[in-house]
């Protein structure tokens, strides 16, 4: 089929720090590198560098809780670039919005459209003002029937009605890319009648490597003499659970005493308040924010610590785990969506259920066996090579073939019938 012309829709794209700015970034260069054109249409940040294949559109004045852009899918050089550019396919990475524009983008220039299913976005309702309303002011009213109706729309309608528009807009895709084997059974579940494949987001060679004096720097800084170094790398939100992280930190130090310490990598609307909740805890000692760490130093990190720490509910691969098992740490987490396609009990780490005395006694069950440790950490560089961004943009270069050749062939029975 040979080259293609792609063009990958977001919502938010870098500066942005999230698992989907990475994931969209390593996938567009992976399928640069075997020859294929990769336009990223992305929002304007403020500081944002210039790059080529990065096509900018306006972003909108107010932000969706004050730190999440908000795109404008009007702004005329999105419309302007398809009418000039021949694409062979739209890649979208959001349902919303960009997904809206996708969907005509497709239907009008007749191109299939592929979306990848990154959010639970049921498990981000918080961030939408009428459920944060809604969610706040329930249980506050004596009036029973008022009571049970703020109940049934907080606890039902709004799920249910986000998870029928995303099925909605998914039945309309031409394909769907699930970034893991529990994702794609979700998608089933809950009625995804699309055709769905497992791609996940891949790693870079560069994962696996390490700047040998900034590690030994690093662990000797945040150390500070204790025997153990953890660290666990997040956006500082509440659907990531850190709440429960420091819990379970606390009780840890009550089981093994003051011998270790905990960075948390990551910023977001939740760090004053995790910062005075640790403070309140005493956990001051135990506990450093971190804030905000570039990739190419953030590897560093991983490799200056000795297990990685995960309490995420939300997540539907957990990119970062695979970043931290390609440094050779172990894995202690909370068992949910994403982290069960590759947390295995032994293999990679261990999951627990969301009990932090369960989560803790895993965790110094691993401090107090050294031989297991490190045969996990031998373990875990096996199965995040699975995950090379080469090899998974190998996998979308064919996904992408077939849906290409699939419409192409039904287009052109049309058109022998009509």
């Amino acid at each position: 089929m040979g080259r293609l012309r792609i063009a990958m829709l977001t919502n938010n794209y870098k500066p942005f720090v999230g698992g989907v700015p990475v994931s969209i970034d390593r996938l567009a260069r992976g399928l640069r590198e075997l020859g294929h054109e990769v336009y990223v249409f992305a929002p304007t940040y403020e500081g944002q560098s210039e790059e080529p294949y990065v096509i900018r559109y306006r972003s909108r004045p107010k932000k969706l809780k004050g730190q999440f852009i908000v795109p404008d899918i009007f702004d005329p050089i999105i419309w302007r670039t398809f009418e000039d550019m021949p694409f062979d396919l739209i890649h979208v990475h959001h349902p919303m919005l960009m997904g809206y524009a996708a969907y005509v983008l497709g239907k009008l220039r007749k191109i299939p459209i592929v979306y990848t299913y990154h959010t639970r976005y049921e498990q981000y309702l918080h961030y939408l003002k009428p459920y944060e309303i809604l969610s706040t002011h329930v249980h506050k009213t004596s009036f029973t029937p008022m009571r049970l109706l703020e109940n049934f729309l907080l606890e039902n309608c709004s799920q249910r009605l986000l998870i029928a528009h995303n099925r909605l807009f998914m039945n309309q895709c031409d394909l769907i890319f699930a970034p893991s084997q529990s994702m794609k059974q979700y998608l089933e579940e809950v009625g995804v009648t699309t055709a769905i494949e497992v791609l996940p987001t891949g790693i870079t060679e560069e994962d696996f490597t390490h700047d040998a004096k900034q590690t030994a720097e690093t662990r000797r800084r945040y150390l500070q003499g204790k025997e153990f170094l953890f660290c666990t790398v997040s956006r500082l939100e509440p659907e990531k659970n850190l709440e429960f992280l420091l819990r379970g930190v606390k009780l840890l130090r009550e089981q093994v005493g003051d011998c270790f310490r905990v960075l948390i990598i990551g910023d977001g609307s939740q760090r004053g308040e995790l910062i005075r909740l640790a403070e309140d805890m005493d956990l001051s000692h135990n506990v450093e924010f971190c804030g905000r760490i570039a990739q190419d130093e953030l590897r560093n990190y991983y490799h200056a610590c000795d297990l990685f720490l995960f309490t995420s509910r939300s997540e539907t691969q957990g990119i970062v785990l695979i970043e931290a098992m390609a440094a050779g740490l172990p894995v202690v987490a909370v068992s949910a969506s994403g982290v069960d396609d590759v947390v295995w009990d032994g293999i990679t780490g261990f999951r627990t259920k969301e009990d932090v005395h369960q989560w803790s006694v895993m965790v110094k069950y691993l401090m107090l066996n050294a031989g297991l440790r490190e045969r996990i950490k031998r373990q875990v560089r096996d199965e995040a090579r699975k995950y090379l961004a080469s090899n998974i943009a190998l996998r979308a270069e064919k996904c992408y073939q077939n849906i290409i050749g699939q419409l192409r062939l039904a287009t052109g029975y049309e058109k022998r019938i009509g």
